[in-house]
């Protein structure tokens, strides 16, 4: 891969599939294997409603992947970031009226903010014209 961003943001699937080992995109894996390595200068912010997301479906049974495991993940390399819910980011997040779920605007809100792409497989975030999105 060459010339590629410093900074992106990773919504809840994205994340999930990573960690479970479940198949991605090529480019969406390297992304994710490159800020796993000690001397990596991308960055993945990982948005406080993924947590809460992550949490709750693995509390429903509907996913393998823990709040644990992100957490320890975050814990384990630096390169992994939490992107605390703020005022900023909320604002941002009103501001985007293409995608009607409010925790999907939260994500993309996160990456409007920081002018990062979104690392996600949902169709509302990659068609929305406030974010540039890769996954697919």
């Amino acid at each position: 891969m060459t010339d590629i961003p410093r900074e992106y943001v990773a919504d809840t699937m994205a994340v999930v599939i990573w960690l479970e080992q479940r198949k991605l995109p090529l480019t969406v894996t390297e992304i994710f294997e490159m800020s796993n390595h000690i001397d990596s200068k991308i960055s993945i912010w990982i948005p406080a409603i993924v947590l809460a997301e992550i949490g709750y479906l693995f509390e429903k049974g509907r996913i393998e992947t823990s709040l644990t495991d992100v957490q320890a993940l975050i814990a384990f390399n630096k390169r992994f970031k939490i992107a605390d819910l703020t005022n900023d980011i909320i604002l941002k997040s009103l501001e985007i009226k293409d995608i009607p779920e409010l925790h999907d605007r939260l994500i993309a809100g996160t990456a409007y903010t920081f002018n990062c792409l979104v690392l996600t497989n949902d169709p509302k975030i990659e068609k929305s014209s406030f974010v540039k999105t890769i996954l697919k």
